[in-house]
């Protein structure tokens, strides 16, 4: 999973450093993780908030490849999947424990940042958007998904 982490070679430019983005985040997100499982302060696993973020993030990212049509033919589709998103939020905002949960959430579906939300709000502005910035959009929000997911599955079970 960290295989990119010890580099036999010097970083040759920003793209070699962009591919360490992934991997970075992985360790991170290992890290808070690994932190707080033995801590009290964060919520035990959801099977339903899980299978609701996988769920979630296969519509969202197959949704996307649409920007390349305009807006307006899918404003249905998008409002329905921003409503299971809100659905989403809401019940992860009132479960004990989770603001980490929580915030990562807000950060997903903020109109006003970079990730789903902007993506949304920017399609909506452009009418279309390019299948480059697509792809790219679609690598952000997958990477934000997987630490939602991440976090979700690493949280202690149970019993």
């Amino acid at each position: 999973m960290f295989e990119n982490v010890l580099l036999s070679e010097p970083l040759n430019d920003l793209k070699d450093a962009r591919k360490l983005i992934p991997t970075i985040r992985k360790l991170i997100l290992s890290f808070i993780i690994i932190s707080l499982a033995g801590c009290s302060s964060i919520s035990i696993h959801d099977h339903y908030a899980y299978t609701q973020a996988t769920i979630l993030k296969v519509d969202s990212l197959k949704l996307m490849d649409n920007a390349i049509e305009d807006f307006s033919k899918h404003v249905e589709e998008v409002n329905n999947l921003l409503t299971r998103i809100e659905k989403a939020f809401e019940y992860e905002k009132v479960r004990p424990k989770n603001e980490i949960t929580t915030k990562m959430w807000q950060k997903l579906k903020d109109p006003e940042g970079n990730l789903l939300g902007g993506f949304i709000k920017r399609w909506e502005e452009k009418e279309k958007l390019s299948n480059v910035f697509i792809e790219e959009a679609k690598k952000s929000i997958s990477d934000a998904f997987d630490q939602i997911i991440g976090l979700e599955s690493g949280k202690i079970k149970r019993s």
